[in-house]
């Protein structure tokens, strides 16, 4: 089957828009974390997230919307596709709350007896977005929404690389967004799974993540499409693996069946040995006990890899994580920067492995972004360095 291969990317996040910003933020150990600003709570709102800010967006569009819009046509430039380049694609997104940041303020309103417009609702149903942005940039490819947890990104690359494979075109674009809101917040809350001092990933005195929000999107083509249209290739998306090991509806597995499986079949299907891996994004939320499983199945299957968590830069973004961290992945097979884990000042030894606590300079022949979600969802992304042949 003809290899995919990562022709453009961009991003928006609490670091910034852009690669370059973004690298910049990941080689100096950014803190994203900060106030809520966007919405009040009362249980919450205490709480530090990773906003958005200084980003001009669209004050007609939902948030999402807008997030989205700018990392997808970051993306598009990025990898210099031309107007008939995108009638062919297609797009592939991963998402968890859709129009819902909107809708909550319309449903407060209808609760204060306020006049709401009804054309709000329409952008609530997660699908809306990709359908809004497929007319946005005249896609006619396949269109894809994934809302599966915080695989939902992650999930959202594998599938739109399916797409490519099955023949069904041979350009889509893929990622994920997701904006803050009041559910999210409130939900991990309940769930005593944020952190007040924020998220610190593999730290022993780690007590939970903390939210994000932000968008980020991969150019996918085939190999024979991109060298015939003289795109620069970045990477190589070489394999995936995804999982549903259902253990719990919040939990993960006690020994992370499902994590371990969809590593091994990232691997498996990218042709790489646990030695060609030169660093490995962790899901790394910062919860006691995800940190704790993830950390024991790197070292089983992985050895002692070169293996960070940038969920204190970026917060827990949700369906628009593993977007972003494919990012991530994608600066560390291009620049060469592999990030330090902020937040972490004292590794927590039962989780067995060694996290980078600061950036460093490196030349990794593959890259592994983990996203392992709410009801057992785990998905491994492998990326491979553009000059390398299977």
């Amino acid at each position: 089957m003809s290899r995919v291969v990562i022709t453009g990317a961009g991003i928006v996040s609490a670091a910034g828009r852009g690669l370059g910003v973004t690298e910049a933020a990941l080689r100096q150990g950014l803190d994203g974390l900060g106030p809520l600003t966007r919405f009040s709570t009362p249980r919450a709102g205490g709480l530090p997230v990773a906003e958005v800010r200084g980003v001009l967006l669209d004050p007609t569009a939902p948030r999402l919307r807008g997030l989205a819009e700018l990392a997808l046509l970051d993306a598009v430039e990025n990898a210099g596709l031309a107007e008939g380049d995108l009638r062919r694609a297609g797009l592939s997104m991963g998402t968890t709350v859709g129009g819902m940041p909107e809708s909550e303020e319309a449903f407060a309103a209808l609760l204060r007896a306020e006049p709401v417009d009804p054309a709000v609702w329409a952008h609530h149903e997660c699908g809306a977005t990709t359908a809004g942005l497929m007319e946005r940039l005249g896609l006619e490819g396949p269109p894809l929404t994934v809302s599966n947890a915080c695989a939902s990104g992650a999930q959202a690359l594998a599938l739109a690389a399916c797409a490519l494979r099955l023949g069904l075109t041979d350009t889509m674009l893929a990622g994920g967004a997701d904006a803050l809101c009041r559910l999210t917040l409130e939900g991990f809350h309940a769930l005593l799974a944020l952190d007040p001092a924020g998220c610190r990933p593999f730290d022993r005195q780690r007590q939970g993540t903390s939210l994000g929000e932000g968008a980020a999107f991969l150019v996918l083509e085939t190999e024979d499409r991109a060298r015939a249209r003289g795109a620069t290739v970045l990477a190589e998306l070489a394999g995936w693996g995804c999982t549903c090991d259902a253990h719990h509806p919040t939990a993960p597995h006690p020994e992370g069946a499902g994590a371990e499986a969809a590593l091994r079949a990232a691997l498996r299907a990218a042709g790489l040995e646990p030695g060609d891996v030169g660093y490995v994004n962790a899901h790394g939320t910062g919860t006691p006990d995800n940190d704790l499983v993830e950390g024991r199945v790197l070292r089983r299957v992985l050895g002692a890899p070169a293996v960070s968590s940038t969920k204190r830069t970026f917060g827990h973004t949700l369906g628009a994580a593993g977007a972003i961290e494919a990012v991530v992945c994608l600066l560390a097979l291009t620049r060469g920067v592999l990030p330090g884990t902020v937040g972490c000042a004292a590794p927590d030894p039962a989780c067995e492995i060694e996290p980078l606590l600061d950036s460093r300079q490196a030349a990794p022949l593959a890259a592994l972004s983990a996203s392992f979600g709410f009801g057992g969802n785990d998905t491994v992304l492998a990326l491979r360095r553009r000059d390398v042949t299977p």
